[in-house]
């Protein structure tokens, strides 16, 4: 089959949806009800096992088309490679780390000193809190951090685009 890294992790994603409702499904029909009179005659007012059977084998082959299709991603973001030469799991992994600076910069933007009087009994001092930054300066990185991801973002979507094989 013909497809892209992004038209295969939507199917991923729509095969472990279904993954998911088949096992719920297992457990559900795990069992045959029956009742079974003082006589010893048995009525079976639920029988499941074709059932069962059916998708348990519908199961093991989901989760081998998941396997396949995961590993086709995972060798495709370790194949493709951006125009700086890091490939897209590298790329995935920066950004990552390149987001959780971007929160802390946000906050830290937020940031100010303070200046607060403090009276005791024979005492009076002020308690200061000065920033150890320059808040310019943080907006100015702060600026740099979005305009990396969003250029990663941009060229690991154009990745994505790319057509190759696959045999499901």
């Amino acid at each position: 089959m013909k497809t892209n890294l992004s038209h295969l992790m939507s199917i991923v994603d729509e095969e472990e949806k279904n993954f998911a409702e088949l096992l719920k499904n297992l457990r559900n029909h795990a069992y045959t009800s029956s009742i079974q009179e003082l006589d010893g005659k048995v009525n079976i007012t639920e029988d499941f096992k074709s059932d069962f059977e059916e998708e348990f084998a519908e199961c093991k082959e989901s989760q081998r088309r998941i396997t396949v299709m995961k590993a086709a991603i995972f060798s495709k973001n370790n194949e493709f490679k951006l125009s700086d030469g890091r490939t897209i799991q590298e790329a995935i992994v920066d950004n990552t780390n390149l987001r959780k600076m971007k929160a802390t910069f946000n906050n830290l933007v937020n940031l100010r000193g303070s200046k607060d009087r403090v009276t005791e009994v024979h005492n009076s001092y002020f308690d200061c809190r000065t920033l150890n930054y320059g808040i310019k300066e943080m907006k100015r990185e702060l600026q740099k951090i979005e305009k990396r991801i969003e250029e990663t973002d941009f060229e690991i979507s154009k990745l994505n685009s790319i057509e190759f094989e696959i045999e499901l």
